[in-house]
């Protein structure tokens, strides 16, 4: 005897595919400013369950979590919390993080620091915000401020991250750098640069003006989608200053 013999749960499964065919079509015909964010994550973990209906679960991280990247930053354990939201569910969303960073860390290799700025905070945003530590990450530029590359020195604990300058001097020389960019976060969700920070960039900039190299900025990533830039905020050129002076007594 068969335990659905009205077909119900059949319809149903049909309907939550073509649903998600709809989605599907949607996304190729108008692209991703056409889909609100639960329609984006309710997708997202379709890759991980396809015959699953996954529009509830969807609903339920977002508003559990309260944003579309604050879902995909989600430590797997808090995601599998969700209800609707398995195993399969939870690969889907870090393979698509994990995917999405590599690709933002590639699509920086090659260009020109001052014209894609806004590309490398976005890739530092990506790849740093979210995480419960702190990090300290450094990106390498040749002489014309063409990306070399990038990679995360040091990391710490909620509110403290032990970064000696010259580790980031010794890996800036192995990657043949001319200048660099620092970066750091805070859990905390804070842009506001502490004293200890201004004093690393101060120290970081003497030593790389030793050795030949240029600090050309010290971002800080908090919660949100923007950063804390010491140039833009004309921290960098009182440091400059400072260490110029600091160079002039030597």
């Amino acid at each position: 005897m068969h335990g659905d013999p009205d077909g119900v749960g059949e319809r149903r499964q049909n309907r939550g595919a073509g649903h998600r065919q709809r989605l599907r079509d949607k996304f190729l015909e108008r692209g991703i400013e056409a889909f609100r964010d639960d329609e984006l994550i309710e997708l997202l973990l379709s890759f991980g369950t396809p015959r699953t209906d996954t529009k509830a679960a969807a609903r339920a991280a977002l508003k559990r979590f309260g944003s579309l990247p604050a879902v995909l930053d989600a430590p797997a354990a808090e995601l599998r919390k969700v209800r609707g939201i398995g195993p399969k569910n939870v690969f889907a969303l870090r393979f698509i993080q994990g995917v999405a960073r590599r690709y933002l860390r590639q699509r920086i290799v090659g260009k020109t620091y001052i014209s894609s700025s806004r590309d490398i905070a976005d890739y530092l945003i990506h790849e740093m915000r979210g995480l419960e530590r702190e990090v300290f990450m450094a990106v390498y530029l040749d002489a014309a401020h063409a990306v070399l590359g990038s990679e995360i020195l040091s990391e710490g604990t909620v509110n403290v991250n032990t970064v000696y300058p010259r580790e980031v001097v010794r890996a800036a020389l192995a990657r043949n750098a001319s200048a660099l960019i620092i970066a750091h976060n805070h859990p905390s969700g804070s842009l506001t640069p502490s004293p200890q920070d201004e004093h690393l960039t101060r120290t970081l900039y003497t030593v790389c003006s030793f050795m030949h190299l240029t600090l050309l900025d010290h971002l800080i990533i908090g919660a949100g989608e923007t950063v804390y830039s010491f140039a833009d905020h004309g921290l960098m050129a009182r440091v400059e200053q400072q260490a110029r002076e600091l160079l002039d007594r030597l």
